[in-house]
Order: structure tokens, then C-alpha cells, then sequence
């Protein structure tokens, strides 16, 4: 269990009062989905007290279920959105209102399309005009082939699970680097986040460990934030929440080190108040 306050900067919630989209890229499982209140129980039993949402794909461009739980939440929730290129101002402002700091796109779903579609351009210069953060969801080499893209933008960016690297491959392939390229810089954001979609292991998953330890050294704590990914979608092995949390120890052995990518960066980054 950590201390309180902390937060855990990447989660999902569901809710069966919002419909998926009918064109869902997935519809997980029942077992996979989790409502806002199991994932505030959740939080309260390892310690956390606040959590940074990512819309769920399979509600597609609509926020609600994500903006509802925020509502609901006391300050203790704030989320990242999905977002189409036909926005509006009025639409950024009211998401932003209702608690987003920041888009997601997924490199490793749809590649460069969502950077390169009509009113892509235009819908991100709103976003950073916004202040939010593009947070990317990728693999292997997505980041190599949409670098050009992402700079283009202006947005600080936020990877998520240290970009998912081909663990296979090494640490010097050029998708692992090219993070680590974007860490040094100093303006991206990375997420301490889902070890078990990258290792080829079962808990505790030792393989993850030296990218994990070069994406410290690169980004620095300062830029380091850490989260669970739960209720962890599209897992073909169980994963709990308990199991995921105890690799910090190993990662961040000093306890102010664990501290800042807890609470004191999240809280910083995200606007978090104890």
C-alpha cells in the first residue's frame, strides 16, 4: 500500500448507463469493465487517492461516462479524452470544464491517421491553444514513423506504458529509442504504466526492467508519472492491481523518488489538490 495522496494516472472506467459505439473498435469482456465507484474502492485500498482517466475507446468520441465519473468524483478524478477532428471550441471548452487536460490518439490501433485527417491540424492547434497534453498510445516503431507529426503539433506529449516496447528486440531498436530521444528533450511526459502489455514474462516481470530503468535515466523522475491501466482490457492472462504496483520498489527503490511520481508530479502536471 502507498501513502495518501497519490494518484493513479492511467485508468478506464465503464458504466452500463452509456452505451458503446456502434462502431467500437473493441467491447471488452464484462469481467475487464469496472464502474467508478470499483475503481475509487480500488484506489482507497492500496493507498491511492486520486485517478487520471482515459476514455474508454469503446464509447468512441463520447466523453460521457468519462466526464460523469469526474463529476462525481469530489476533485478526485480528472480525465483525457477522445477526440474527432469536427470539434467545436465550444466542445474543447465544456470537456475542459468538465475536468480534461488533455486528447489521447492511438498510434498502434490507427497509425498516423488521426495526426494526418481533415480538420486534424486545426483540431490540434484548439487542443494546444487548450494547454492539454496529446497523450499517445503506441508500440514498437509507431513513434519513428509519426515523429514528424507529433512535433508539428507543439503539444507537450505523454506516452503511455513507456511505449510499449518489443521487449525481443532490446533496448537499442529504434522505437525504444526514439522514447528515449523525446525523454531527453525534456517536454514529454511518460507513464510508469502496464508492464505486462510489454514483458513476455508473468509477474514480476524482470524482463521490462532494463527499459524501464532507461526510461528513468532519460526522462528523469520529473516526468515520470505511474499508473495501473485498470481494469486491464484485452488481457488474455489475469492481471490484479496489487501484483503491477509492487514493481515500483524494484524501479524506485527511494522512497522520495516513489513519491514524486505518485503524487508530486501528477499534482503538478494534472492539477490534482489533496
Amino acid at each position: 500500500m502507498v501513502s495518501s495522496p497519490a494518484v493513479d494516472s492511467h485508468a478506464h472506467v465503464f458504466n452500463k448507463k452509456f452505451g458503446f459505439a456502434k462502431d467500437a473498435h473493441y467491447i471488452p469482456d464484462d469481467n475487464q469493465q469496472g464502474s467508478p465507484t470499483e475503481f475509487m474502492d480500488v484506489l482507497h485500498a492500496h493507498g491511492f487517492s486520486h485517478g487520471l482517466l482515459t476514455a474508454a475507446l469503446p464509447y468512441g468520441f463520447d466523453n460521457s461516462c468519462m466526464l460523469d465519473a469526474i463529476k462525481n468524483s469530489n476533485g478526485h478524478f480528472k480525465g483525457i479524452a477522445l477526440v474527432p477532428p469536427t470539434v467545436t471550441q465550444k466542445e474543447l471548452t465544456a470537456l475542459n470544464d468538465g475536468g480534461v487536460v488533455g486528447m489521447r490518439i492511438n498510434l498502434m490501433f490507427y497509425g498516423n491517421k488521426e495526426l494526418e485527417e481533415p480538420g486534424a491540424q486545426r483540431m490540434l492547434a484548439m487542443v494546444k491553444e487548450m494547454g492539454w497534453f496529446l497523450q499517445i498510445h503506441c508500440e514498437k516503431d509507431n513513434l519513428v514513423v509519426a515523429e514528424d507529426l507529433l512535433r508539428k503539433t507543439g503539444l507537450r506529449l505523454m506516452i503511455d506504458h513507456f511505449c510499449r516496447p518489443d521487449v525481443s528486440a532490446g533496448i537499442h531498436n529504434s522505437g525504444f529509442q526514439k522514447l528515449l530521444e523525446f525523454g531527453r528533450e525534456g517536454n514529454t511526459v511518460v507513464k510508469l504504466s502496464g508492464p505486462f502489455r510489454s514483458s513476455n514474462q508473468a509477474y514480476p516481470y524482470h524482463d521490462v526492467d532494463p527499459f524501464v530503468g532507461a526510461v528513468i535515466d532519460a526522462f528523469t523522475i520529473e516526468n515520470c508519472v505511474w499508473g495501473s491501466d485498470w481494469p486491464f482490457v484485452l488481457m488474455d492472462r489475469r492481471v490484479d492491481y496489487g501484483p503491477p504496483l509492487t514493481c515500483l520498489d524494484r524501479w524506485l527503490p527511494d522512497a522520495k523518488d516513489q513519491r514524486k511520481v505518485l503524487w508530486e508530479n501528477p499534482s503538478k502536471l494534472f492539477g490534482f489538490k489533496a
